[in-house]
């Protein structure tokens, strides 16, 4: 009797440097669900506006959502979170998981390049 290979666990892509740029690439090449929605956001708040105001607010909800679903056990986590909130009937229930859910959104927008 041979010994199957245990299958790779998939590891999760570091993040990239903290720009636009590097962010867009890193979610084209990991996590490209999230591209259309990526470019068309740009599009609206900063490449037809002329105005980078905006950039900071942009890069914060980005990153955040670029670190979570480049991991899919966080990814599916959080899915798990959304939908059982939706389906509790109890007022209490679902607070308790919509708080974790922004909590864990709020770490991932704290994660440094390179994590």
């Amino acid at each position: 009797m041979t010994a199957h290979a245990a299958e790779p666990t998939p590891t999760v892509p570091p993040m990239p440097e903290r720009n636009p740029k590097a962010l867009r690439a890193a979610i084209a090449r990991h996590t490209p669900q999230l591209l259309p929605d990526f470019d068309e956001h740009w599009k609206r708040a900063i490449a037809d506006t002329y105005d980078i105001g905006p950039l900071p607010a942009f890069m914060a909800r980005w990153w955040g959502e670029y670190a979570i679903a480049r991991d899919p056990k966080l990814d599916a986590h959080m899915a798990d979170l959304h939908q059982r909130a939706a389906e509790s009937t109890g007022i209490a229930e679902a607070k308790a998981l919509l708080e974790e859910s922004s909590r864990i959104r709020h770490r991932a927008r704290k994660v440094e390049p390179d994590e």
